[in-house]
């Protein structure tokens, strides 16, 4: 089990990132709430991570703290959901916000989420609220436990923000024409990647 990588972010390509742990590059795949606190291309930085060994793949997941990787475990044991859904929720709300969802049973919401019914969305309120009433306090408590490091200076290499912003969504499994409609609804001038995905997601929340 790969539980922390600790290295240099050589791409940022949301919601995947490739990170260098001396000389061996891991692709992994964040949240979008955590890909917002990441350090800049060629900085250093830590994640806490989640490995997922199927037939056809081996998948990372990561995250800037223990507590989102712990909903996120929590998450995928819902029946009906996956990894790739339980990325899109986390990436489409905080944990804080799910939370709240689960605790008003506000089904609603989450079928706003690309790959959420109405069905599973019930479903995640049921189940997720057994789940999380043991430690849904803690999940809310400020995060104390994040695994990133001090940066270092390094050059980067920027790319077209609204071209990745847009890509970003289609991983998350939202369709094309409704990421190219919410990232031009939101596109400012000198906005980058990060605060387009960000705007776009709330937009369609």
């Amino acid at each position: 089990m790969i539980g922390r990588l600790c290295g240099v972010l050589l791409e940022k390509q949301p919601p995947e990132i490739l990170l260098d742990v001396s000389g061996v590059g891991y692709e992994v795949q964040m949240p979008m709430t955590c890909f917002y606190e990441l350090p800049n291309v060629g900085e250093q930085a830590a994640i806490y991570t989640h490995f997922v060994v199927r037939e056809d793949a081996q998948l990372l997941f990561g995250f800037n703290h223990k507590k989102e990787r712990a909903l996120f475990r929590e998450l995928i044991k819902a029946n009906g959901v996956g990894p790739k859904l339980g990325l899109a929720i986390l990436s489409g709300m905080s944990a804080e916000q799910f939370i709240q969802c689960v605790n008003s049973e506000d089904a609603t919401t989450l079928v706003k989420i690309p790959g959420v019914g109405k069905k599973t969305a019930e479903r995640l309120v049921l189940e997720m609220k057994d789940r999380l009433k043991n430690f849904a306090n803690d999940l809310l408590t400020p995060f104390s436990d994040a695994a990133v490091l001090e940066p270092q200076n390094n050059p980067t290499v920027a790319d077209t923000p609204a071209d990745d912003a847009v890509a970003a969504l289609l991983a998350l499994g939202y369709k094309q024409a409704q990421a190219l409609k919410s990232i031009k609804a939101v596109s400012q001038p000198n906005m980058s990647t990060e605060a387009l995905i960000k705007e776009a997601l709330k937009s369609m929340m």
